[in-house]
């Protein structure tokens, strides 16, 4: 069974036999190997959603593949055999297949793994300005251009994330991004109501600020988007660590009570939860405090080491009660989440308009880059004039089919 979310109506030409040709696509990955962001997605172009070859296909039809890394476990090497698919040496090969011009329907670059170094705030410098270059020197030569997707965030610097946006408007092509956190299953399946008034809103994260603090940003927004006025912008963010996090709670700046309310449905989390206060079980708390230019205030908190998950809490005005839900991912093979994922992909690329509001990464990106720079200076408060985006989002969240079977871990 195909998993569908809000796009069953694709929009697009429909031929006689019933059917759709299939997009011919080009992946520009970092690296390729088992369980990676390229192996799961760019995977299920190649082995079905559920990654066995017994799922269903996306109508999207891998054409070429471009490794920048090919580390000592790479699989990409084995599935591109396999289905003979040709791995060029370089970028433009595999968008002109040779020919010289550009020869495919849709770009997927994927940078998520890989050795890379850190900038000089903490966040993975993935050569996602490289990528997007080299992308875009062919679609200029080319004389046209065709809709590019970008996993997780736009690049690790708001300078570059712009950039690529920028060429986008001006050459005129889809450009879709961001992670697959906004997609998940919901337990409870709930939402913030559209056109609500937000009062305040919480959402709690783990692992790393930069990677794992970006799915936090990406839950957060697609939650505060759905706000009456839209979304106006952030004014300024200021990041917190260590003890001055929970002082923060005492003095005001987050309610406590949404915390609590957050982590409430939590699944995956510490057996002392609840029995051993927060500031015992979480050893690094980070706060990441942001203040929209419309008022609304918002906060997430890294509590690694209590609970491992991405939760949400918040308020409307006008309801006494607090709404909560945990964002969930199924942590097992086949990672049913990034099906939700490719069919945003297969939906942008076939009806040539991006699934969800390109600017909610634009903004969450840039939000990132702004909460390590405040980081990286002692919890500076860093003005955001820059993020200054508003834009109106006609996505909706819809509940999706229960999580596939989970396959035993193999190294194929």
């Amino acid at each position: 069974m195909r998993f569908l979310l809000s796009f069953t109506a694709l929009g697009m030409v429909v031929f006689s036999d019933g059917k759709v040709p299939p997009k011919k696509v080009a992946a520009i990955v970092t690296e390729y190997r088992h369980n990676s962001h390229a192996d799961v997605i760019v995977g299920r172009l190649l082995q079905t959603y559920t990654l066995d070859d017994k799922g269903e296909r996306p109508n999207l039809k891998l054409v070429s593949l471009y490794l920048d890394q090919t580390p000592k476990n790479d699989t990409g090497h084995k599935w591109a055999k396999k289905h003979g698919v040709p791995i060029h040496k370089t970028i433009r090969g595999a968008l002109t297949l040779g020919s010289g011009k550009l020869a495919v329907d849709g770009v997927l670059l994927i940078a998520e793994h890989g050795n890379y170094p850190r900038n000089a705030f903490g966040s993975q410098a993935y050569p996602k300005r490289r990528f997007f270059e080299e992308t875009q020197k062919v679609f200029r030569e080319s004389g046209h251009s065709v809709p590019v997707f970008v996993d997780k965030h736009l690049s690790d610097n708001w300078a570059d994330a712009k950039w690529c946006y920028d060429v986008s408007r001006e050459l005129d092509f889809p450009l879709l991004a961001g992670s697959s956190l906004p997609l998940l299953w919901r337990y409870p399946p709930l939402d913030v109501s559209k056109n609500a008034e937000l009062q305040d809103i919480l959402v709690t994260t783990y692992h790393s600020p930069d990677a794992y603090g970006f799915h936090a940003l990406e839950v957060l927004q697609c939650l505060v988007e759905r706000r009456a006025s839209g979304e106006t912008g952030v004014r300024r963010v200021k990041c917190l660590e260590g003890n001055a996090v929970w002082q923060a709670g005492k003095d005001g700046l987050y309610d406590v009570k949404l915390l609590n309310a957050a982590i409430a449905p939590a699944k995956h989390h510490s057996a002392q939860l609840g029995k051993r206060p927060l500031e015992q079980l979480v050893k690094k708390p980070i706060l990441f405090h942001i203040q929209y230019r419309d008022g609304l205030k918002a906060s997430i908190i890294n509590l690694d080491g209590a609970t491992w998950e991405w939760c949400a809490a918040w308020r409307e005005k006008g309801k006494e009660n607090i709404q909560s839900t945990l964002f969930w991912t199924q942590e097992k093979r086949p990672y049913g989440h990034f099906t939700f994922l490719v069919q945003g992909i297969e939906n942008t690329f076939h009806t040539n308009k991006p699934t969800w509001p390109t600017e909610r990464t634009l903004l969450t990106t840039g939000l990132l880059d702004a909460l390590l720079r405040s980081k990286s200076k002692g919890g500076e408060i860093i003005e955001t004039p820059h993020l200054a985006i508003p834009y109106k989002s006609d996505w909706s969240w819809k509940e999706p089919p229960a999580p596939p079977k989970e396959r035993p871990w193999n190294k194929q």
